[in-house]
């Protein structure tokens, strides 16, 4: 949508997606510190009962999917593959590690067929109503009001960036993220071209920073209600104690996390940019 590199995209959401990470981990290890009945330990009977079957299950549960991420992104950012060839490796990788875990039956390749098919129909569907949006929006004249308005509020750059954040963050309370990406990003992107950051961003750098501070924001829409994709996930696979209100009450300091790798990110624009810069160098 942005016209810029998707492999600079992926290098520069490493850190961020690291710091998020980092965020989550210490606030999870605070709050099971200093109130373990919130975390309590797993019973004796769960799980491997020996050092050698940790590392058996380590080796057969975590390793491969790793190693998938790693052929998928890794040939990405060598420049061997573009991302859609990239997809095709993370296809091919999948099936052999079904070979391998014997889950590989005619059943599995249709029921993913038919799921692949359905996603990919539907993500379309949204393409063609978003670029007809965007198409239909520029050529009525839409961008340039919307840039005129801008200018006539005199926000400044910062001010601005802080409206155009709060904008998608309670967006993703009602959309999702696929829908705010192709609605918002046509019709803000013309807007943050002319932002003037002066030293602390420069040149080209604002677009890709502008997109990675979007894909931090857009995280916190997995767990908004009332259309958290991640909300119903995790009431599926949560015991009938467990009330989507309890959930709902939850995911608020993880929300509180993201807002403030967001606003790290947008402090210290090299925790996005210095991965991709250092790459090009």
């Amino acid at each position: 949508l942005l016209a810029i590199s998707v492999g600079n995209l992926f290098l520069g959401a490493i850190l961020p997606g690291l710091l998020l990470s980092c965020l989550y981990f210490a606030y999870i290890l605070v709050v099971s510190s200093l109130k373990p009945h919130w975390a309590p330990s797993l019973s004796d009977d769960v799980g491997p009962d020996s050092t050698v079957g940790l590392l058996l299950m380590l080796l057969k549960g975590f390793l491969p999917p790793v190693f998938l991420i790693i052929m998928v992104l890794g040939s990405i950012f060598a420049g061997w593959a573009t991302p859609t060839e990239a997809a095709g490796v993370g296809g091919f990788g999948s099936i052999v590690l079904a070979v391998i875990n014997r889950r590989l039956t005619w059943a599995v390749i249709k029921d993913v067929c038919e799921r692949t098919a359905l996603t990919t129909g539907m993500i379309f569907f949204i393409f063609m109503g978003a670029t007809a949006f965007s198409y239909v929006f520029r050529s009525l004249g839409g961008e340039d009001i919307i840039i005129e308005f801008i200018e006539h509020l005199g926000l400044g750059p910062w001010g601005l960036l802080i409206v155009l954040m709060t904008v998608i963050f309670f967006l993703g309370f009602f959309f999702d993220w696929i829908e705010i990406t192709l609605i918002v990003l046509p019709v803000f992107t013309p807007v943050v071209e002319l932002m003037d950051f002066g030293s602390h961003v420069m040149g080209r750098d604002v677009i890709y920073w502008f997109a990675l501070l979007v894909a931090v924001n857009l995280q916190t829409s997995f767990l908004t209600p009332p259309f958290g994709f991640a909300l119903f996930y995790l009431k599926g696979v949560s015991p009938n104690s467990v009330k989507i209100q309890n959930i709902y009450r939850g995911i608020v300091p993880f929300v509180v996390l993201q807002v403030m790798g967001l606003v790290a990110v947008m402090i210290w624009p090299q925790i996005a940019l210095w991965l991709p810069n250092l790459i090009l160098e």
